[in-house]
């Protein structure tokens, strides 16, 4: 379907009343100009954030081969999870915001190195203690991944960043779909610890080609105080409507692929189909092939076409739900419905970045660390209520979930269009 530029809103928007500069204008403030990006350097953001991300999602599928390893009982593997989420929650709040205020380069740097060390001391740990202080590490720094994305937007010009932010947004999907195959395939191989190993190894390599191939952006120190700085996400969520809006779409997305991939091993490991974990694992595949086909919609965005392709996505996440649900009568069904749902989400979730990029561009590291807030609600949320569904109402009560979290999200895009500053919608020119 031809996505056409959209139209300007019947009635004004809102203005803000601080001066601004144009979109297509505006640069960090204490920033030189924007350094060109080539196509190499695109796309080494885009592995090095997807494998930053993989680095909190690779002990999913090995829980029960590192608790037999370590004699844990069940109940302490669970809480390999826990203390990754728990460090990445506490890194989006207290490390991505440091971007606004120190030097970004230089930040990525230090937390890729002190990565390696994390995944060193998880690969090496001996007891339930120093296992968990380890994997909470891991997930502490594994933020770096939304401080690439964000450097990456400062870095490109305006009215190309959407299509930046879309490919290196890419890579993160890629590396969260592609985690659990990855750890399943190696330790299969060698054990869960080479998975580890290997990360590290290949952690190394990437912040060494960082160091030689980041561009340097040189930034004046702000004068904010790092206290001041934390408690202004708050601030930016209350100020700025495109943030809200668009954390709040994002909160529902990953609360509706959460309640997709939480219980989807249930059905596919029972009969009639019996699955193993490793071929379960393959669905991650398909969902790559939907999330690669998606990236073009940060270009979408930059020629003013944001929220048409939010709602056609949006709609097609709806009609996913549809195929997903005739999963026992062919897994044939829930390939395409995971290909379409995981197209969706990426569309929205590039369109969302490059939406909050256009506003207060001195405070990239904080606007990109809010939002992932609503992506970490959304997450565990979807997670946590689909398996207790799933339990109850089986794989029809997940679909039907999923299908009003899909039909709920659809309606407040709807219902907000006109109250998205024009912008964050419009079209940027070169």
């Amino acid at each position: 379907m031809k996505l056409d530029q959209d139209a300007a809103p019947s009635a004004p928007a809102k203005e803000d009343a601080r001066p601004q500069k144009p979109a297509a204008m505006a640069s960090p403030a204490g920033t030189a100009p924007p350094a060109p990006l080539n196509g190499r350097t695109i796309l080494l953001f885009a592995v090095a954030s997807g494998l930053a991300v993989a680095n909190a999602y690779f002990a999913h599928p090995l829980l029960d081969v590192m608790a037999d390893d370590l004699g844990l009982s069940r109940t302490i593997a669970g809480l390999i999870v826990g203390a990754t989420q728990l460090g990445y929650g506490l890194g989006l709040f207290l490390l991505v915001p440091l971007g606004d205020l120190l030097d970004r380069r230089k930040l990525i740097l230090g937390q890729s190195l002190l990565s390696v060390l994390a995944l060193a001391s998880v690969g090496v740990s001996q007891s339930a203690a120093m296992l968990l202080g380890a994997m909470a590490a891991v997930g502490l720094l594994a933020v770096v991944t939304q401080a690439l994305v964000a450097y990456a937007a400062s870095l490109a010009h305006p009215s190309e960043r959407g299509h930046v932010v879309g490919i290196v947004t890419s890579g993160i999907v890629v590396g969260i779909l592609l985690a659990r195959t990855i750890a399943g395939a190696l330790t299969d191989l060698s054990g869960w610890r080479t998975v580890y190993f290997a990360s590290a190894v290949l952690t190394l390599t990437i912040t060494i080609l960082l160091w030689r191939m980041l561009p340097r952006q040189e930034r004046v120190t702000g004068s904010l105080s790092y206290g001041r700085l934390i408690a202004s996400l708050v601030t930016l969520i209350v100020e700025e409507p495109v943030l809200r809006i668009r954390g709040i779409i994002a909160m529902l997305i990953f609360a509706n692929i959460t309640t997709l991939l939480a219980p989807l091993v249930l059905p596919l490991s029972a009969p009639p189909f019996s699955l193993s974990h490793t071929q379960i694992g393959l669905f991650g595949l398909a969902g790559v092939a939907g999330a690669l086909g998606a990236t073009r919609a940060g270009r979408w965005t930059d020629r003013g076409r944001g929220q048409r392709t939010t709602g056609i996505a949006l709609g097609l996440m709806l009609l996913s739900w549809l195929l997903i649900a005739q999963l026992h009568s062919s897994i044939l069904w829930l390939i395409a419905g995971v290909l379409i749902i995981d197209f969706g989400l990426q569309a929205v979730h590039v369109t969302n970045q490059a939406m909050i990029y256009r506003v207060r561009p001195e405070a990239q590291n904080r606007l990109t660390a809010a939002y992932m807030v609503f992506y970490s609600i959304g997450s565990a949320a979807g997670s946590s209520v689909s398996t207790v569904v799933y339990a109850h109402a089986g794989w029809t009560g997940v679909c039907v979930m999923g299908a009003a979290i899909s039909l709920a999200t659809l309606l407040f895009w709807i219902a907000t269009r006109r109250a998205t500053p024009a912008a964050a919608t419009m079209p940027l020119h070169i």
